[in-house]
């Protein structure tokens, strides 16, 4: 699985820390930036990995910010991208279960490296439930997004 990965300055310590637990764990990345601590806008990082999620170049993402709520937003903004905001476990395991989230954001200044490790693990280890009503829930957010992202 190839993880489409990004954050701003306010979230570069725990992207670099995600970087060694991707590789620790056999995940491929791609690195969407930023590198450095140096202010910079996070919109810019955050839409260049949702878009490689929503063109299929990789099949998850994880955008990182100080808060996770900016990057969170930027990413639900691309058609096709159900990013969920999760600081703990059980929504990253229900995001997948009910939602069948493509990506998750989290804040640097909201946990720490052995909670984000958890997180993820919930998050690339589960799978979409599947069935009717979660299904259906689903399209309607697809007829959303087809109504006012044209």
């Amino acid at each position: 699985m190839k993880i489409a990965i990004a954050c701003d300055h306010g979230g570069l310590n725990l992207k670099n820390a995600l970087k060694a637990f991707l590789e620790k764990n056999g995940y491929e990345y791609v690195d969407f930036g930023t590198e450095t601590t140096a202010s910079c806008d996070y919109p810019d990082f955050a839409l260049a990995a949702a878009e490689a999620v929503a063109k299929g170049e990789c099949e998850r993402g994880i955008v990182v910010c100080s808060s996770g709520i900016g990057v969170s937003i930027v990413a639900n903004k691309v058609p096709g991208i159900r990013c969920a905001h999760c600081h703990d476990v059980y929504c990253a395991k229900y995001t997948r279960y009910h939602n069948d989230a493509n990506m998750i954001a989290f804040g640097e200044r909201c946990l720490g490296v052995g909670m984000m490790e958890e997180i993820v693990t919930a998050f690339l280890t589960s799978e979409f439930e599947g069935g009717e009503r979660h299904e259906r829930r689903i399209a309607k957010i697809k007829a959303i997004e087809e109504k006012y992202c044209k």
